[in-house]
């Protein structure tokens, strides 16, 4: 097109400059209505350098409603704008004769970009490449050629060394052999220009979004109503729990709004009454807040119920929309018969369709459809339905209610929403998005997508995850196996490490598959900083020590909250004569290399100064140690032994939960890895109860959810099921990654 366009007015001989821009218009302009415009430009040779051009493409793109100002157009590209070679000579001059001194002390090592650029401000549609060269033959006649000192190379001059930054206490991630280098945070991820995101009001800059006659009118009274600020929404369904996937959604959305100063709304897209219970729209809520993120208001898509119908109804007469009498079953798949009453007058529709509001029809009997067809081929998708289930806040008020397809652009729209962040599977309806903000003449934002986050080992699906409860494979939806975020709070993951997990997989488009054990180590990171050390026996062996210091009293030892920093304090826990140690750090033989207590191998106990040596075992009827008799001796009155090992000493019983992966293969829902489906995949060994456990009595005001790092065991935390007269414990994660896990 362009081709004839020009042709007809030059012929058929084109010169290579026309050519080009002929060329880089044609690549470059997204919107093809404005191109006979600018190949006329190219053509006539208003438009000569790619200065122009681009500055062109940037008038036309940000003012995408024809017509196009032509004096205004020509002002702002510099059409007829001539510079002669006498100005950029007394351009550069004058740059030149600015910076003399420098110049002629520093020569060639000055930066000649400099004069380049203060020629360039003075001269803005002057040819760069004439500018350089009038800058190049008038530093030769000021400092002639260049000699041999000008060709030397300036040795480098060693800078000071900056001063380290003082370290956050955040260790280096060591995932698969290598170091991965700090990741940046998401809010740097997610600020200003880093997105390519369009700025509020300037939707039409973005490709793809559809431009009516009305558009700027809309766009000028959304900038009125939001003054220019981003607005977003996490809008979930109220019908499940909230998974780790939605996390990231949770930290994009809010995320996004935060980091450019906006606003995000949590929106319930309660337009499906049959699944949604109350427990859910507190669930999600608090599970948002938890994250760290609080909403600029709680709304409802059933807040708009009124507005939507009288869209819908408005809708139909303009044209876009019809009363369907065909089956669920008829319209379902990919190539659905189409509907025979598509054509059907506007009259008859607007009759049905308040048919349809006043319930005469059954459910599946009359449907509302929109008429268009969708980017994967799906035709005249549903608006409306009926469903005779009471609203959980409408009551029964409907009987039809709005589809995601009808709703969530319009819900978007009325709340004035800049960006419209969902994951990637909605890229099929963009055009669906656009086209009924347009039918209806509304403002229109835009919708971004990004991949959706997946881990392996597990399942995220409502419905698989109720099969999991059903068939006793789990408690519930926060059964500290799953990956609902729930269950993720009840395990004892703090809220930061899942943010900064989602920060490490990064704002991406792709759709991204993690392992679980890059979630865990995020876990560690936070919790090494943020867990109080404790000491806890899992499986005890009692010891008496016969030469206790101290036979008449108790002894108290400082054990310190955290190691490495004793400024965070200390906590009390007690020391007598009995104490209990984990059966695995005695053994009556030991194996080769084995450092800790035996017979004739002392070890340390830890924090108390002491250290231990076997007097005599206990054993029962069959042989089993039950008690050791040791001695005691001060750690400066002998030699440092092999190992230290933790205790407890007059504890506190308790219960500790011990997790595994739920399922055994990468992708429990395949069948090729799994040809007998999720559920025969769930690992037997996946929760170890340890009913008898001991911890020492500084945890014995501990409420749920308070962390603690066992010593040597791992970190945990403190499960809701605890009473007063007993803890539970969930082990959260173990101090180091299994290599066999990675």
């Amino acid at each position: 097109m362009f081709g004839i366009v020009a042709q007809g007015i030059l012929g058929p001989a084109l010169d290579k400059t026309v050519g080009t821009l002929l060329y880089n218009v044609a690549s470059r302009l997204k919107d093809p209505k404005h191109l006979s415009f600018l190949v006329a430009y190219i053509a006539n040779k208003k438009i000569v350098t790619d200065l122009q051009l681009n500055a062109a493409l940037e008038y036309v793109k940000s003012h995408p409603v024809a017509p196009i100002d032509a004096a205004d157009f020509d002002r702002e590209c510099g059409i007829g704008v001539t510079v002669t070679p006498e100005q950029i000579e007394e351009a550069v001059e004058m740059a030149i004769n600015k910076h003399k001194a420098q110049l002629l002390s520093e020569r060639y090592r000055f930066s000649m970009g400099l004069l380049m650029g203060e020629a360039r401000s003075k001269l803005k549609w002057a040819d760069g490449k004439i500018i350089k060269n009038e800058v190049d033959l008038q530093v030769l006649h000021l400092l002639g050629p260049k000699t041999e000192a000008d060709l030397e190379r300036k040795p480098k001059a060693l800078k000071p060394r900056a001063a380290e930054p003082e370290k956050k206490g955040k260790a280096a991630v060591v995932e698969n052999g290598e170091v991965y280098q700090e990741t940046k945070s998401l809010m740097e991820q997610l600020r200003g220009e880093a997105l390519k995101f369009h700025k509020p009001g300037e939707n039409y800059k973005t490709e793809g979004y559809v431009v009516t006659p009305n558009t700027m009118n809309l766009l000028k009274r959304h900038l009125e109503i939001t003054g220019g600020q981003v607005r977003t929404r996490f809008p979930p369904e109220p019908n499940g729990i909230l998974h780790i996937g939605h996390a990231k959604a949770i930290n994009f959305n809010f995320g996004f709004a935060k980091a450019n100063g906006g606003i995000c709304f949590l929106r319930y897209d309660d337009t499906n009454p049959e699944k949604e219970e109350e427990k859910y729209f507190t669930a999600i809520r608090d599970i948002v807040e938890w994250l760290g993120y609080t909403p600029h208001a709680v709304t409802h898509a059933s807040d708009y119920f009124d507005q939507l119908y009288a869209w819908a109804v408005e809708l139909i007469q303009r044209g876009h929309a019809y009363v369907c009498h065909q089956k669920v079953e008829e319209i379902k798949g990919h190539n659905p018969p189409p509907s025979p009453w598509r054509d059907r007058p506007v009259e008859e529709s607007l009759l049905l369709f308040e048919d349809m509001r006043k319930g005469k029809f059954g459910e599946g009997e009359a449907t509302l459809r929109m008429k268009l067809v969708m980017e994967d081929g799906k035709m005249d998708p549903v608006a409306y339905r009926i469903k005779y289930t009471p609203h959980h806040r409408s009551g029964d008020k409907w009987c039809i209610y709005p589809t995601y397809d009808y709703t969530h652009c319009l819900c978007d729209s009325l709340e004035n929403i800049s960006h419209s962040l969902c994951t990637k599977e909605f890229q099929a309806r963009r055009s669906s998005y656009y086209w009924l903000c347009n039918a209806l003449d509304v403002y229109c934002p835009v919708q971004w997508e990004y991949g959706r986050l997946n881990l392996l080992y597990t399942v995220v699906s409502k419905r698989k995850i109720i099969r999991l409860v059903e068939a006793g494979a789990v408690r519930d939806w926060d059964d500290p196996r799953l990956f609902t975020l729930t269950a993720l709070r009840r395990r004892g993951f703090p809220p930061e490490a899942i943010n900064n997990f989602c920060a490490k997989v990064g704002v991406t488009v792709a759709q991204c598959t993690m392992e679980p054990h890059m979630l865990e180590a995020c876990v560690r990171e936070v919790l090494n900083e943020q867990a109080p050390r404790a000491m806890a026996v899992l499986e005890p062996l009692r010891l008496t020590i016969t030469n206790f210091p101290a036979p008449h009293q108790n002894l108290d030892v400082l054990v310190p909250n955290f190691p490495a920093d004793e400024t965070k304090g200390f906590h009390k826990v007690p020391f007598q004569p009995i104490v209990y140690i984990e059966q695995s750090d005695f053994r009556e033989v030991p194996d080769k290399g084995y450092k800790r207590l035996a017979p004739g191998q002392p070890v340390g106990l830890r924090h108390t100064g002491y250290v231990i040596a076997v007097q005599n075992i206990i054993k029962d009827t069959s042989g089993r140690v039950q008690e050791l008799n040791v001695t005691c001796t001060k750690s400066e009155a002998t030699e440092k032994p092999k190992a230290f090992i933790h205790w407890v000493s007059d504890p506190l019983g308790c219960e500790v939960r011990q997790y595994e992966r739920l399922f055994l293969h990468k992708n429990p829902e395949d069948p090729t890895e799994v040809p007998g489906g999720f559920l025969s995949d769930v690992n037997p060994n996946s929760l170890c109860v340890i009913e008898e456990a001991l911890v020492d009595r500084s945890m014995r005001e501990a409420k749920p959810f308070d962390k603690f790092q066992f010593e040597r065991l791992g970190y945990f935390s403190v499960d809701p099921d605890s009473t007063n007269t007993k803890l539970v414990f969930n082990r959260t994660v173990t101090l180091k990654e299994d290599p066999g896990k990675v």
